[in-house]
C-alpha cells in the first residue's frame, strides 16, 4: 500500500518545514477543458454552484515560464475552489509553475498525464506519461517539495496496450509512493496513435470498475472518477463506489445541471432559481469585462447550453450568435435572448 507523504514536506520555496493545506472536496469537479473552461466560462459555472470544484484549462510550462503569466492565471477571486492544471514533465520546470500558482493564490496543482492530442505528445506531457511512472513521481514529488497547496493528477485507466489493471495500479502505486493522494481518473484508454483527441473521449469503452478497483485496492486515496457521466442521479450511484466525480461536456453543454450539486451532493439547502435569474446575474460580470475590452462574444459563448431543453432555447441561442460579435455588443444582447424562451422553475 502506498505511503501518504502528503503530511509534511520540504519546502524548497520557502525553506521549511510545512503543513499542506488540507485536501479540497473533490465531491463534485468540472473537468478541464482546452478552449472552454476558461476564466469567463469559471464565473458563470460557479454562479451556479458554490461547491463544484472548478479547472482551469491545461496551462503548459512553457506558457508559463516564457509566455504571458498575467493572461494565463489571471481569474476572479468568486471562482474558488479553484485548480490549476498543468501540462509538462519537467520536474524542476513544474515545480517552479506550482510555486506560480500558489503566489496567484489557487486552490490546487493539478498534473495533466491524461491529454492524447499529438501536440501534448510531441511536448513529452499528457497521455504518454502513463508509460513514464517514474518520471511522473518524480515531477509529483518535486511540486509537492515546492508548495504548500494540494499536488493531484489527473490520468487515464492506460493507453495502446498498455491497459491491464496491473499496469494502472503500478502507476497509481508509484505516483503515490512520491506523496500525491488524489487521483482523478478518465475510465477509458487513449489511443496515442489512430484517434484524435475527440475520439479518445468516445470509442474507447468505459471500465468504470477499475476505477472502482483503484478505491478498494487503495482506501487512503482521493479516487476521483471521470468519462461519459451526465447526471447527478449517475454522480450519486458512481458516488457510492469512489470519493467524487468530474463532468466534462455535460456540464459544460447542459449547466443547469449544476443547479442541483450543491443540494443533491452536498446537503446544502435547496435554492429555488430559474435559468433566466442565473443569466441575470451574470450582467453585471459580463459589463464589468466589457469595460475592459472583452467581447462579449468572449463570453456568451459559454451561456448557449444554459435553456436546453426548454421552448426557444434554439432562438436563444441562434440570436446571441448572431449578435455577440457585432462591434460594441453588450449585455442587452444576452436580455433581448431572454425574451425567446419560456421556462417555469
Amino acid at each position: 500500500m502506498p505511503i501518504n507523504k502528503l503530511e509534511t514536506s520540504t519546502n524548497r520555496h520557502h525553506g521549511e518545514k510545512n503543513t499542506l493545506r488540507p485536501a479540497l472536496n473533490h465531491r463534485f469537479c468540472i473537468a478541464p477543458m482546452l478552449d472552454w473552461t476558461d476564466r469567463h466560462a469559471r464565473y458563470f459555472l460557479r454562479l451556479i454552484s458554490s461547491k463544484a470544484l472548478l479547472y482551469t484549462e491545461m496551462i503548459t510550462t512553457g506558457a508559463l515560464i516564457h509566455g504571458d503569466r498575467e493572461r494565463h492565471l489571471s481569474f476572479d477571486p468568486f471562482e474558488h475552489p479553484i485548480a490549476i492544471q498543468l501540462g509538462g514533465s519537467n520536474p524542476a520546470d513544474l515545480a517552479f509553475c506550482a510555486q506560480l500558482a500558489e503566489d496567484w493564490h489557487y486552490d490546487e496543482v493539478n498534473l495533466n498525464v491524461g491529454c492524447p492530442s499529438n501536440r501534448v505528445q510531441s511536448g513529452r506531457f499528457g497521455a504518454c506519461l502513463m508509460a513514464e511512472p517514474q518520471t511522473v513521481a518524480d515531477c509529483v514529488e518535486a511540486m509537492i517539495k515546492a508548495v504548500n497547496i494540494p499536488v493531484t493528477v489527473k490520468c487515464r485507466i492506460g493507453i495502446d496496450d498498455l491497459d491491464s489493471y496491473a499496469h494502472l495500479q503500478h502507476f497509481i502505486h508509484c505516483v503515490a509512493d512520491a506523496g500525491c493522494s488524489t487521483f482523478i481518473v478518465h475510465a477509458r484508454k487513449a489511443w496515442l496513435q489512430g484517434l484524435s483527441p475527440k475520439e479518445n473521449r468516445d470509442i474507447p469503452p468505459l471500465h468504470y470498475d477499475r476505477v472502482y478497483q483503484l478505491k478498494n485496492d487503495y482506501p487512503s486515496l482521493n479516487i476521483i472518477i471521470n468519462g461519459g457521466i451526465t447526471s447527478i442521479t449517475e454522480c450519486e450511484q458512481h458516488l457510492q463506489q469512489v470519493d467524487g466525480v468530474m463532468l466534462g461536456r455535460a456540464a459544460y453543454h447542459n449547466p443547469y445541471l449544476l443547479n442541483e450539486v450543491d443540494h443533491q451532493l452536498y446537503g446544502e439547502a435547496k435554492i429555488k432559481r430559474s435559468r433566466s435569474d442565473i443569466l441575470l446575474s451574470y450582467l453585471p460580470y459580463v459589463e464589468a469585462q466589457l469595460s475592459q475590452g472583452i467581447y462579449l462574444s468572449q463570453m456568451s459563448r459559454h451561456i448557449l447550453g444554459l435553456f436546453q431543453e426548454i421552448p426557444g432555447a434554439k432562438k436563444f441561442r441562434r440570436h446571441i450568435s448572431e449578435n455577440a460579435h457585432h462591434p460594441g455588443a453588450n449585455s442587452d444582447v444576452l436580455q433581448t435572448a431572454l425574451n425567446f424562451v419560456s421556462e417555469s422553475v
